[in-house]
């Protein structure tokens, strides 16, 4: 009979096998399976029905989820000595990692060497780094596979994925939500802190990723569902002492902030409040002109439009001339022209010439 198994490797990675053995395994057992071109070793994470429930992101099982489509199957059982040599691998990792940071180096790449990953028959180095912008680094894996005389694989992860590889301590004192049980990292984004009136400071709504905290999304639904029982913050209710404005609100105290036209402020309860709404009457909204109950026509005399009258409100008439500015004689645009002096002692005047 054919199972369904969910398996684990380092850095929180987890694949689906099948495993087609008589015998039924055990979570936290460590097995063998058939990956892309070799074999890898991890451990069992749930078997059979419990991981058929599980969805693609890997929740902790319902009846709505889909069974994942499996990439292999386990080949047996590891035994002792496989699971040494996986653990001698593990400790050579740490070295292969300051290895491939100094050829990095050599090379002029600006990235961080995040992680290193032997496979289990060692036919397949992985190496996981982050790095600000795209990085040619194909020099670097020829320079690699040369050195190690494996295949080499390069993988560019973001800030959070490196977090729940490496795992740690968080600011509440407990391991990483994304390295412990966490099985989906969701977009978190800022607009969570302001539902939440948190403070929009960075280093304190922010992980050891240096990203925001994945734990925003944990009570946001209780705050969105909280907030429609209580009035809108900036609105204006009819009270007992007229309009008065919310200025705030608090969902856990069941507290409303009101402010008066008078510019005093009290705080009443959330049941107080609904209880003045509802013995206070509301202003009556007011009241829109019926309309005429019959259609009222004016007489605008006869409308006879002849022919000559129609094709002369068609055609165009004349264009006015375009005037001209005067420019004058000296300096640029605008300026005033100059004036010469008269001199009567042209021709064809009527004086005389006189000579002193």
């Amino acid at each position: 009979m054919t199972a369904l198994v969910e398996v684990r490797f380092k850095g929180n990675r987890k694949a689906y096998f099948t495993w087609e053995g008589e015998d039924a395994l055990t979570a936290g057992q460590s097995v063998i399976v058939s990956v892309d071109r070799g074999q890898d070793l991890g451990t069992v994470g749930a078997f059979g029905e419990a991981a058929a429930q599980k969805c693609g992101v890997g929740c902790s099982g319902c009846s709505l989820g889909r069974a994942p489509a499996p990439v292999g199957s386990v080949m047996q059982c590891a035994t002792t000595e496989d699971t040494h040599l996986a653990g001698e691998l593990r400790k050579a990792e740490d070295d292969v990692r300051r290895t491939v940071m100094e050829r990095a180096a050599v090379h002029h790449l600006s990235m961080k060497i995040s992680d290193a990953e032997w496979q289990w028959d060692r036919k397949k180095l992985t190496i996981y780094f982050t790095a600000e912008q795209r990085v040619d680094f194909r020099a670097l894996v020829r320079d690699l596979a040369s050195l190690f005389r494996t295949r080499i694989e390069l993988r560019q992860i973001g800030a959070r994925d490196e977090a729940k590889r490496l795992s740690g301590v968080g600011r509440c004192g407990r391991e990483y939500c994304c390295s412990s049980w966490l099985p989906e990292l969701r977009p978190v984004s800022l607009a969570l802190a302001k539902d939440q009136r948190l403070s929009l400071n960075p280093s304190q709504i922010s992980g050891g990723c240096g990203r925001l905290l994945c734990c925003l999304r944990y009570e946001h639904e209780f705050y969105v569902t909280s907030r429609k029982r209580f009035p809108k913050e900036g609105k204006y209710l009819t009270t007992r002492r007229g309009q008065e404005r919310v200025q705030a609100v608090d969902i856990f105290r069941e507290r409303v902030l009101l402010r008066g036209a008078d510019g005093t402020s009290r705080t009443v309860s959330l049941h107080e409040l609904k209880q003045e709404m509802a013995e206070t009457p509301t202003a009556p909204a007011p009241k829109t002109a019926a309309p005429p109950s019959q259609l009222v026509t004016f007489d605008e005399g006869p409308l006879g439009v002849s022919t000559e009258d129609a094709v002369r409100s068609l055609t165009p008439g004349p264009r006015p001339p375009k005037r001209r500015r005067r420019r004058g004689r000296r300096g640029g645009r605008g300026r005033p022209p100059v004036e010469r002096p008269r001199d009567d002692s042209t021709d064809g005047s009527d004086g005389e010439n006189t000579k002193s």
